[in-house]
């Protein structure tokens, strides 16, 4: 049949993201449905470099990004007000919003970005909406996540393909019949048994996916030369030194007056001293 899928089962790349950050449970879940699906969405694609998600909203919820490299390594973060009682149900956690999906390559060419209105109730329902719409694709996802996994499944009709419609919707059909609890609680195989065993199948060996963050102090030194030296003196001035935190990791950098002037040291230009003959 013309019909490809892809299950993740997110565990300890999962709890690294929980670690880092005290979500609320309801946007936790949200957050880790959106994290399986960056997973899922980019081993559907050849790209070298990141593939990032975000969910920006008018609700209490302002913002949901999930980055997934080409190197399978993950890193997710999320705002919010947190004087917010979150309940309900996806559309009341972000109100109205866009969804962007960007590829960004690691050689810094051409950037792909796609940007869609929030259309549907459920991460899965968004996404579904952004490939018909933007990729014309069909393509179908069920996602789960709670405080100790975020799990995924992914049907996509295979480009281009026009033969065997009803071998397209008998497997969108089976899958279903699928469940939260199974597909939190059974390994891929067993899902993959449960669903298709009356189908004829190729399986392909798993891939490994980790929590890894992009941050580093020099990546923080130029954003702080992007900003300037004035910039960064008055902020010396005001509060004693600069903090800068990353959002996906927790990480903190500080940086006092010795540090400003090593940053900025480069950029003084040292005049040519006279030479006699």
């Amino acid at each position: 049949m013309p019909v490809r899928g892809e299950i993740v089962h997110l565990n300890a790349t999962w709890r690294a993201v929980l670690e880092r950050h005290d979500y609320p449970e309801r946007l936790r879940d949200v957050l880790g449905e959106l994290m399986a699906a960056a997973a899922l969405l980019s081993a559907t694609l050849k790209f070298d470099g990141s593939l990032i998600l975000q969910v920006q909203g008018s609700g209490p919820v302002k913002l949901l990004v999930v980055e997934c490299t080409s190197e399978q390594t993950m890193r997710a973060t999320a705002k919010w007000e947190e004087q917010a009682q979150l309940a309900g149900g996806f559309r009341e956690l972000l109100g109205d919003g866009r969804f962007v999906i960007t590829i960004a390559p690691t050689d810094l060419t051409q950037t792909y970005q796609g940007v869609v209105e929030l259309s549907g109730d459920s991460v899965s329902s968004v996404l579904e909406h952004y490939m018909a719409t933007s990729e014309q694709l069909e393509t179908r996802l069920w996602l789960a996540a709670d405080a100790e996994q975020a799990t995924g499944m992914l049907l996509q009709r295979v480009p281009g393909s026009k033969q065997d419609e009803e071998g397209w919707k008998r497997a969108v059909i089976l899958a279903e019949t699928l469940k939260r609890e199974e597909l939190l609680q059974l390994p891929a195989r067993e899902m993959v048994r449960r669903l298709f065993h009356e189908e004829d199948l190729r399986l392909f060996e798993p891939r490994i996916v980790s929590f890894r963050c992009s941050c580093s102090r020099d990546r923080v030194v130029n954003m702080l030369r992007m900003l300037g030296r004035e910039e960064v003196h008055g902020i010396l001035e005001e509060r004693g030194k600069v903090e800068v935190g990353c959002e996906f990791c927790n990480r903190h950098y500080a940086f006092d007056v010795v540090d400003a002037e090593q940053i900025f040291a480069a950029d003084v230009v040292t005049p040519p001293t006279a030479t006699r003959h």
